[in-house]
Order: C-alpha cells, then sequence, then structure tokens
C-alpha cells in the first residue's frame, strides 16, 4: 500500500507508484475532502473509510487526499488533478462537489467517480448518501424527553434537502416525546467552521436552550456545551472525547464498507453507475453508546426507535404529518416516499422561521 497525502496549498505533488508482482499497477483511489481530516467530524469519518481501504487491500491499492477542497472552481481543479496524476476511482465527499464530478467526470470516461449526497449522475458517476434522518429522529427522541427548558436548539449548515431532512426529523421526534418542546434553528453557511459554529451554540444557549444539535463538523458546539452545562449530540463522528456528557449520543456515519465494496468493483470489473441510500438497518448510519446521562428508561426508549427503524418496521417520516403551513403532508400511517425526502424543502408543522433560499 502507497499513500501521498496532497496538502491544501499544493496540487503539483506527483503520485508514486507500485507493482506487483505479476506485474499489475495498484488501484489509485483518490478522496476529495471538505474539511480537515482532523474535524473530528464529517471528514474524519470519510479518512476512516479510506484507512479502512487500506486496510482491507494493503498494496493492492495506492490512496490519495486532499484536504480543505473548498466547493466550486477548486474543486474541479483538485479532481483533474487527480484525475490527471493517474487516480482510477475518486470519492468526492461533499454536496458542492456535484457539478464539478460532473464536469470532470466527462473529460476523463475512463475513471470512476464517487459522489457523496448528491443526485447527479453519470455512466462513470454514482451516487451515495446516507439516511442521517434516521439517527435524527433518534436524537430527537432524547433531546424532546432530556430538555428541562422545553427549548432544544439546531446548528444548521445549508439550506439543502440533506440538512432540512435532519432538522425536520429531529422536531417530529422531539414533539412526540414532548408536546411542549420548542426548536430554534440557526443557519451558519458553513460546513466547518468552528468560531462559526461556537457562536451558533452560545446564541442558542443565551436563548434559554438546554439541548443542542448540529449538521456542522467540528466538535466547537460540543465545547460550548460543556461550557454551559448543557447537552449535546456528535454529528457525523462520535465525538467521543465529551462523553458522558455533554454528548449523550451521537450519530456516527460508517463509510468503510462502502468504499471497500466500491474499490472491490473497481478491481474485479463488476463497477457501475448506481445510487446507495442506505442507514441504520444496512449500517451506513450508526448511533454512538447513549450514555449514562440519560435516565435508563429515555435510554430503553430510545434503543427501541433505532431498532425499529433498522428493521424496517418504523419510518421517522409516517403521517399523520402537515407541512410548516398547516396543509396536509402524510395521512394517518402514510410514508414519505423517498423522492419526496430527496427534494425536501419544507418543514413541518410547528417549527418556526423560514428556510434561508
Amino acid at each position: 500500500m502507497k499513500k501521498r497525502t496532497f496538502l491544501a496549498a499544493t496540487l503539483a505533488a506527483t503520485m508514486a507508484t507500485g507493482a506487483f508482482a505479476d506485474g499489475h499497477e495498484p488501484v489509485k483511489v483518490g478522496f476529495i475532502y471538505v474539511g480537515p481530516i482532523g474535524d473530528g467530524g464529517w471528514t474524519y469519518e470519510h479518512h476512516q473509510g479510506l484507512l479502512a481501504v487500506e486496510a482491507e487491500f494493503g498494496d493492492k491499492v495506492e490512496t490519495v487526499y486532499q484536504e480543505n477542497v473548498p466547493e466550486g472552481a477548486d474543486a474541479e481543479r483538485a479532481l483533474t488533478q487527480m484525475a490527471l496524476q493517474g487516480a482510477d476511482i475518486i470519492f468526492t465527499t461533499s454536496f458542492g462537489y456535484m457539478d464539478p464530478t460532473i464536469n470532470v467526470a466527462q473529460k476523463f470516461p475512463d475513471v470512476k467517480f464517487e459522489h457523496a449526497t448528491g443526485y447527479k449522475r453519470a455512466d462513470n458517476v454514482s451516487t451515495y448518501s446516507a439516511r442521517f434522518y434516521e439517527g435524527r429522529a433518534v436524537q430527537g427522541h432524547i433531546a424532546g424527553r432530556m430538555t428541562k427548558t422545553n427549548k432544544i436548539g439546531y446548528i444548521a449548515s445549508f439550506p439543502i434537502p440533506e440538512v432540512i431532512r435532519g432538522i425536520n426529523s429531529t422536531y417530529i421526534h422531539a414533539k412526540k416525546a414532548n408536546p411542549d418542546v420548542e426548536m430554534n434553528v440557526i443557519w451558519v453557511y458553513t460546513w466547518f467552521d468552528p468560531a462559526k459554529e461556537a457562536d451558533a451554540a452560545k446564541a442558542l444557549i443565551d436563548n434559554g436552550i438546554d439541548v443542542v444539535l448540529q449538521h456542522t463538523d467540528s466538535t466547537a458546539p460540543q465545547a460550548a456545551a460543556a461550557e454551559a452545562g448543557v447537552i449535546s449530540f456528535g454529528q457525523a463522528s462520535d465525538m467521543a472525547e465529551y462523553k458522558p456528557a455533554p454528548r449523550v449520543s451521537s450519530i456516527i456515519d460508517n463509510w468503510g464498507p462502502y468504499y471497500i465494496q466500491r474499490v472491490r468493483a473497481v478491481m474485479d470489473g463488476s463497477w457501475e453507475s448506481v445510487d446507495t441510500w442506505d442507514g441504520i438497518g444496512p449500517g451506513m448510519v450508526e448511533i454512538g453508546e447513549i450514555t449514562d446521562a440519560v435516565p435508563a428508561d429515555v435510554k430503553a426508549e430510545a434503543e427501541a426507535l433505532r431498532d425499529s427503524i433498522a428493521a424496517g418496521e418504523y419510518s421517522p417520516f409516517t403521517g399523520p404529518l402537515n407541512k410548516q403551513d398547516g396543509s396536509a403532508w402524510l395521512a394517518e400511517g402514510e410514508v414519505a416516499d423517498d423522492g419526496t425526502l430527496a427534494g425536501m424543502g419544507f418543514y413541518v408543522e410547528g417549527i418556526t422561521g423560514e428556510i434561508p433560499n
């Protein structure tokens, strides 16, 4: 196994080469990251997936990655350089890499691309995501049961369906657990900015919120929650350094098995363009340890909810549910279809505020 780190400041490094005894070159596997591998959240878990690929295949693969690649033109340049340097498959791990991935894939039809959380595919572009909203349901239940002020807060990144689904799922299940609960959402317009994330957490706490949830990538909200003595949940990664409190549980994105499967498909020639959207059941979304800071009865309820979702017995978006404006959305027992969830652009009834454009 050979690995080369692409630093954010340079795209000019050349990749080392290696070959098997039978003359075959190792499969070159690239990763483009929106944040640093040490963010403790989203990018950290994608990098754990890279390490899983190395552990599985050893010297049959050569891995490369670049951290801190902004979404947009910079991503297109980084992808182009990685393809030129001989990558066989490239994982592009942020929503805003969608158009750059498609654009570069058109120029390199022999390279396989895998785009996380997007929806545009091509003959050499697959898409993959996780049903994070399933984990938000579990977090919402715990939040609703544990809040003492009846106020919970949510730090949101960008107003895209993935994030809106999480907000809605959290609120639905917090409200089921506690009819008096209110939720305040702050949009920070970033995936990773510890200072902004900390400021958002402090603003929520100053407003009387005693449960902080996040769809951003750093551990800064955990630190703010620890300082204020309120509870929080790990996002994308376990954020275990904040156990047993303020972090009382977490959503863990388990990318390793998917990355291994897709790299193996390149190796054996079976790779094809597919769309993957897995959740708790298949193991792509994991619920981190629910600590003893959570009362035993609440923990048991949360685990039962997790298990019912995993078994396919319950969907977090099951009616009756109305949209924010009071119009009917799902009738009693009706389950939202994937198309609606994939394009979700509305709040459910009870959430105050507007979704930014």
